[in-house]
Protein backbone atom coordinates (compact mmCIF):
# COMPACT_ATOMS: atom_id res chain seq x y z
CA UNK A 1 0.00 0.00 0.00
CA UNK A 2 1.39 3.40 -1.01
CA UNK A 3 2.33 5.92 1.63
CA UNK A 4 -0.12 8.81 1.82
CA UNK A 5 1.23 12.35 1.92
CA UNK A 6 -0.66 15.53 2.75
CA UNK A 7 0.49 18.70 0.99
CA UNK A 8 -0.56 21.93 2.75
CA UNK A 9 0.42 24.69 0.34
CA UNK A 10 -1.49 27.83 -0.71
CA UNK A 11 0.36 28.27 -4.03
CA UNK A 12 -1.54 25.96 -6.36
CA UNK A 13 1.29 25.60 -8.89
CA UNK A 14 3.73 24.44 -6.22
CA UNK A 15 1.14 22.13 -4.65
CA UNK A 16 0.39 20.59 -8.04
CA UNK A 17 4.09 20.19 -8.87
CA UNK A 18 4.77 18.40 -5.57
CA UNK A 19 1.64 16.28 -5.98
CA UNK A 20 2.59 15.15 -9.50
CA UNK A 21 6.15 14.28 -8.45
CA UNK A 22 4.91 12.26 -5.48
CA UNK A 23 2.35 10.43 -7.60
CA UNK A 24 5.08 9.68 -10.16
CA UNK A 25 7.21 8.18 -7.36
CA UNK A 26 4.34 5.91 -6.29
CA UNK A 27 2.96 7.83 -3.32
CA UNK A 28 -0.63 8.83 -2.73
CA UNK A 29 -0.97 12.60 -2.32
CA UNK A 30 -3.70 14.96 -1.28
CA UNK A 31 -3.39 18.73 -1.32
CA UNK A 32 -5.16 21.45 0.64
CA UNK A 33 -4.67 25.19 0.40
CA UNK A 34 -5.17 26.66 3.88
CA UNK A 35 -3.97 26.05 7.41
CA UNK A 36 -7.28 25.14 9.05
CA UNK A 37 -8.11 22.49 6.47
CA UNK A 38 -4.53 21.23 6.65
CA UNK A 39 -4.74 20.87 10.42
CA UNK A 40 -8.05 19.00 10.25
CA UNK A 41 -6.71 16.63 7.57
CA UNK A 42 -3.38 16.07 9.36
CA UNK A 43 -5.20 15.16 12.58
CA UNK A 44 -7.53 12.76 10.77
CA UNK A 45 -4.76 10.19 11.13
CA UNK A 46 -4.74 9.00 7.55
CA UNK A 47 -1.35 10.38 6.46
CA UNK A 48 2.21 9.07 6.68
CA UNK A 49 3.78 12.51 6.09
CA UNK A 50 2.72 16.17 5.99
CA UNK A 51 4.46 18.68 3.72
CA UNK A 52 3.61 22.05 5.26
CA UNK A 53 4.10 25.64 4.09
CA UNK A 54 4.56 28.37 6.71
CA UNK A 55 2.69 31.27 5.10
CA UNK A 56 -0.87 29.98 4.80
CA UNK A 57 -4.29 31.64 4.92
CA UNK A 58 -6.46 30.95 7.94
CA UNK A 59 -3.82 29.52 10.23
CA UNK A 60 -0.08 29.82 9.62
CA UNK A 61 2.04 26.73 9.20
CA UNK A 62 3.92 27.08 12.49
CA UNK A 63 0.65 27.17 14.41
CA UNK A 64 -0.62 24.18 12.40
CA UNK A 65 2.59 22.34 13.32
CA UNK A 66 2.27 23.21 17.03
CA UNK A 67 -1.30 21.93 17.09
CA UNK A 68 -0.38 18.75 15.19
CA UNK A 69 2.40 18.05 17.72
CA UNK A 70 -0.07 18.26 20.62
CA UNK A 71 -1.93 15.25 19.20
CA UNK A 72 0.25 13.44 16.68
CA UNK A 73 3.81 12.44 15.87
CA UNK A 74 3.20 12.24 12.10
CA UNK A 75 6.38 13.37 10.31
CA UNK A 76 6.18 16.98 9.09
CA UNK A 77 8.46 18.63 6.53
CA UNK A 78 8.24 22.41 6.36
CA UNK A 79 8.48 23.65 2.76
CA UNK A 80 8.57 27.42 2.67
CA UNK A 81 10.06 30.60 1.25
CA UNK A 82 10.91 31.69 4.82
CA UNK A 83 14.65 31.05 4.73
CA UNK A 84 16.07 33.09 7.62
CA UNK A 85 17.97 31.09 10.23
CA UNK A 86 15.43 32.11 12.90
CA UNK A 87 12.58 30.78 10.74
CA UNK A 88 14.35 27.43 10.37
CA UNK A 89 15.09 27.27 14.10
CA UNK A 90 11.45 28.15 14.91
CA UNK A 91 10.16 25.42 12.59
CA UNK A 92 12.47 22.76 13.93
CA UNK A 93 11.88 23.82 17.54
CA UNK A 94 8.12 23.59 16.95
CA UNK A 95 8.55 19.95 15.97
CA UNK A 96 9.24 19.83 12.23
CA UNK A 97 11.25 16.81 11.12
CA UNK A 98 12.92 18.80 8.34
CA UNK A 99 12.84 22.32 6.91
CA UNK A 100 13.27 22.94 3.17
CA UNK A 101 13.29 26.36 1.57
CA UNK A 102 11.85 27.41 -1.78
CA UNK A 103 13.03 27.21 -4.44
CA UNK A 104 13.90 23.56 -3.92
CA UNK A 105 14.89 20.56 -6.00
CA UNK A 106 12.32 17.77 -5.85
CA UNK A 107 15.15 15.38 -4.94
CA UNK A 108 15.46 17.24 -1.62
CA UNK A 109 11.90 16.27 -0.76
CA UNK A 110 11.85 12.68 -2.00
CA UNK A 111 13.35 9.94 0.16
CA UNK A 112 16.68 8.64 -1.12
Amino acid sequence: MAQKILIVEDEEKIARFVELELLHEGYEAEKVFDGRTGLDKALSGGFDLVVLDVMLPGLNGLEVLRRIRKESDVPVIMLTARDAVMDKVSGLDAGADDYLTKPFAIEELLPG
